[in-house]
């Protein structure tokens, strides 16, 4: 197995990257793994902390339309370029946490992606360098209103609301580049995406070269790097669940939004 490297929170409050053990008890980092963290002699049982997302970035840079199935099947033609838009850091929750489904939305759709930690300042990087540049991988969910996007005809309202990334449950470092990434609803054992991570049209090193050359990209920053086709629509009380080979599972339910819950987000 793939050491997975974690971001948790102690009883008292105070925040660790470690790496999770078979045992489930986490060996604590000194720093960052990105900014060269180093195994610590201190060590967390599982009832002793809480999982958190991974990292904690700067910006979530994501990408639309990386498969040619899902352009097609969304009535358009794959984009000659990466088709980029940002997602707020706000938007983060980890593994378990609950999808807040916003009043303003009448449809809310699931998107299951890979994504990439970035592991170092990069700017305008070729292809060749930015592969250096990608310290690890998780899993993402890119939660979308889709009612909304089609209405304001840019996507930052859509894509932007609280709860609407979630992100973990770790990261790897290597993973292959056929794994296939499946979306299950629920207790269907049928995915509602599947699909291998090598038919993206652009791929992982292409994408963080190519945004690197519109902003800088900091540790810990995350791309998205587009979903398969076969997203679908999201319902109060249903568990969405994504999968990746060589990560792991990000499983989430969706719950009902209110100003209440939104106000003790954490990621």
């Amino acid at each position: 197995m793939a050491q997975r490297y974690v971001r948790i929170q102690n009883q008292e409050g105070k925040i660790f990257y470690g790496v999770l053990h078979i045992s489930l008890n986490v060996q604590l980092l000194d720093a960052p793994p990105w900014l060269g963290g180093q195994p610590t002699e201190a060590y967390l049982e599982a009832e002793n902390y809480l999982i958190l997302a991974p990292c904690s970035p700067s910006k979530i840079v994501a990408v639309a339309k990386n498969y040619a199935d899902h352009a097609a099947a969304m009535g358009t033609k794959v984009p000659p370029e990466p088709l980029i838009f940002i997602k707020p850091p706000t938007t983060i929750i980890p593994c378990e946490r609950n999808i807040h489904y916003p009043p303003q939305s009448q449809r809310v759709d699931y998107e299951g992606e890979l994504a990439l930690v970035i592991g170092d300042r990069v700017f305008d990087c070729t292809p060749e360098e930015a592969q250096s540049k990608i310290w690890g991988y998780t899993i993402a969910n890119d939660v979308t209103a889709r009612d909304l996007q089609k209405k304001d005809g840019q996507w930052t309202r859509a894509k932007g609301f609280d709860t609407f990334c979630p992100l973990g449950p770790w990261i790897v470092r290597e993973l292959s580049p056929g794994a296939r990434l499946q979306t299950f609803l629920n207790d269907n054992p049928e995915p509602v995406q599947s699909a291998s991570i090598d038919e993206m049209v652009f791929t992982p090193d292409v994408l963080v070269s190519y945004i690197s050359k519109v902003m800088t990209l900091l540790p810990g920053d995350i791309i998205l790097t587009g979903t398969p086709v076969g997203v679908g629509e999201l319902h109060l009380g249903d568990r969405v669940c994504i999968e990746i080979e060589g990560i792991g599972r990000l499983e989430n339910r969706v719950t009902a939004s209110t100003h209440r819950n939104l106000s003790v987000i954490a990621n």
